[in-house]
């Protein structure tokens, strides 16, 4: 016989406290997530079952909805028209990503590297532009980058410097930058010291750290940076209005004028949810290369 069957059995009064107990935790449990869980069924499920019962009705004649079924909607997505808008906006999004990560790195590197009290410093630096109006910043990069603007005058140039996709990648790496910063000065600051120092110990130069030791390690903070800018970079409408001049349109702009402008609220639900879709995918394939590294 072992120890095991020596205990004795619970009563069932101690039985009764056991579920009395789980009761109350359980109580306590759903009131404290049940205002959350309210707040995302009403403001996230519910949208986003709408956007998904739109796409397949029809618009009406003088715009909003016609409750007849349709497939059509899905069919316009791959119309070359919308299809060259995607390609534009993902190879914008994918070039502000690109530089927000060759500029962000070695910011984020040089903040984990400073002491404590600069590092305070720094960091607020990196967020104060979130402390203004995101359009009041827009308005101001507009200003700056005007044709009588301070950057012209500065270098006594007549660039043009707004109304192109330049314009907007400049606007969507200035908005989005501290977005990469954060998460790669994360990674780095976690990073053990002495493993830089067992690497010159054993005779690495510091490109070949940085390539074997330091930048495997904060490919974590590197995806999820990435993936902080590329998403409302990819989804913008406003910066590619104000600075774009509308002249590069990208699916940001598509879904807002299909809802705005067109009232074509099925045509508008078909794009968004397709932007969800493509969204999704790349946090799986964010969360996968994350959980190798």
């Amino acid at each position: 016989m072992t120890q095991t069957d020596l205990r004795p059995a619970p009563t069932r009064r101690g039985a009764g406290r056991t579920k009395a107990g789980g009761r109350a935790r359980a109580l306590a449990a759903s009131a404290f997530l049940g205002p959350g869980l309210v707040y995302l069924t009403a403001l996230m499920l519910v949208p986003l079952g709408m956007l998904l019962f739109y796409t397949v009705l029809q618009r009406g004649r003088f715009g909003g909805i016609v409750y007849e079924f349709t497939t059509e909607n899905f069919a316009r997505l791959f119309d070359p028209l919308y299809l060259d808008v995607v390609v534009s906006s993902l190879k914008i999004a994918t070039i502000t990503t690109l530089l927000a990560l060759l500029v962000g790195y070695p910011t984020a590197y040089v903040i984990a590297r400073l002491p404590r009290r600069w590092k305070t410093v720094a960091l607020i630096a990196i967020v104060l532009p979130f402390w203004t109006s995101f359009i009041i910043r827009i308005y101001a990069l507009t200003i700056l980058m005007s044709g009588p603007g301070l950057i012209n005058s500065l270098f006594g140039t007549e660039l043009e410097l707004l109304y192109n996709q330049g314009a907007i990648v400049t606007g969507l790496l200035y908005s989005y930058l501290p977005l990469m910063v954060l998460p790669l000065y994360s990674a780095i600051d976690r990073l053990d010291p002495q493993l830089h120092e067992a690497s010159a110990n054993l005779g690495a130069s510091g490109f070949t750290t940085f390539r074997r030791v330091t930048f495997p390690l904060t490919l974590p903070g590197v995806m999820t940076g990435s993936l902080f800018v590329f998403v409302p970079s990819f989804a913008n409408f406003v910066i590619p209005d104000l600075l774009g001049g509308g002249r590069s349109i990208m699916v940001g702009n598509l879904i807002n004028n299909a809802f705005l402008k067109e009232r074509d609220f099925p045509f508008g639900a078909t794009l968004a949810l397709a932007l969800i879709l493509v969204l999704l995918v790349l946090l799986v394939v964010q969360s996968r290369v994350a959980r190798r590294a």
